[in-house]
């Protein structure tokens, strides 16, 4: 027994003992640990954003342990064994590479995933629309990319990223539009019309919508905080000062951002 089978299996053992002698793990169902779950995934997003290693492996730790307790929910409620899952992930994947483990052969990722697709369609997981397995609760830009992504491997695709471009612009043309004539719904509909087509754009761009957001975010929160630290500094609160005040301190830490 391998050092990492010896760990999994010991990580086994106090699930199973968790869940017949605490109280509140015996509680627990697989509607009460979901957002939990949610909250794991996010936390290991946050120490992967920040390169933190230590961060990382603490968190995939805490995920491993929620994948073992519906594992356990799953076996009391007799739906499946925690074998039955290892071995169902390990059949998917040898299926799925047969350039590793077949005789088809492959040039380039581009071919594997490929591959990936017509396997899928001929076990029927994609189901009558091409657009199936993206699930509904995944936040709306990470959806969008999944469903832009899907729809790219049955053909339906921009030739090129200018034309996409074209259509962002189009989009903004829209949305001039519908807030003229003052149209509620109008104006939602079409600014999701801009945010859909923006992350096609950085689709093409090669660039994680996703990920290029939460730098921005992360981008304004450390400004927007060194703004206040020298508000403070100089005895005023921020919400003290004019807009033209506030806006000559960010752009002083805007440039020595730039500088740093």
């Amino acid at each position: 027994m391998t050092s990492a089978t010896a760990a999994f299996a010991r990580l086994v053992t106090i699930m199973n003992e968790l869940r017949e002698q605490c109280p509140w793990d015996r509680k627990q169902t697989i509607h009460t640990l979901r957002s939990m779950t949610i909250e794991e995934v996010y936390e290991l997003m946050d120490a992967i954003d920040k390169s933190d290693w230590v961060g990382i492996k603490e968190e995939l730790g805490d995920l491993l342990l929620h994948l073992l307790f519906y594992s356990k929910i799953g076996a009391e409620e007799n739906h499946f064994q925690l074998e039955e899952m290892i071995n169902g992930i390990c059949e998917k994947l040898i299926i799925r590479h047969p350039h590793i483990y077949g005789d088809v052969k492959v040039a380039d990722e581009a071919a594997v995933e490929r591959n990936w697709q017509k396997i899928k369609a001929a076990e029927g997981k994609l189901g009558k629309s091409a657009l199936e397995g993206v699930p509904v609760s995944l936040p709306a830009m990470v959806k969008a990319l999944r469903i832009q992504d899907k729809a790219k491997h049955v053909g339906f695709e921009w030739d090129n990223k200018e034309d996409v471009w074209k259509k962002v612009e189009e989009e903004i043309g829209e949305l001039k539009e519908a807030i003229l004539l003052q149209n509620k719904a109008e104006i939602e509909a079409e600014f999701g019309d801009i945010l859909f087509s923006l992350v096609n754009y950085a689709r093409f761009l090669q660039v994680d919508p996703e990920a290029a957001l939460e730098k921005t975010n992360r981008k304004f929160i450390s400004r927007f905080k060194a703004m206040e630290t020298i508000s403070l500094k100089n005895g005023n609160q921020l919400s003290d000062l004019s807009l033209e005040q506030m806006d000559a301190i960010w752009n002083m830490v805007k440039k020595q951002n730039s500088i740093d």
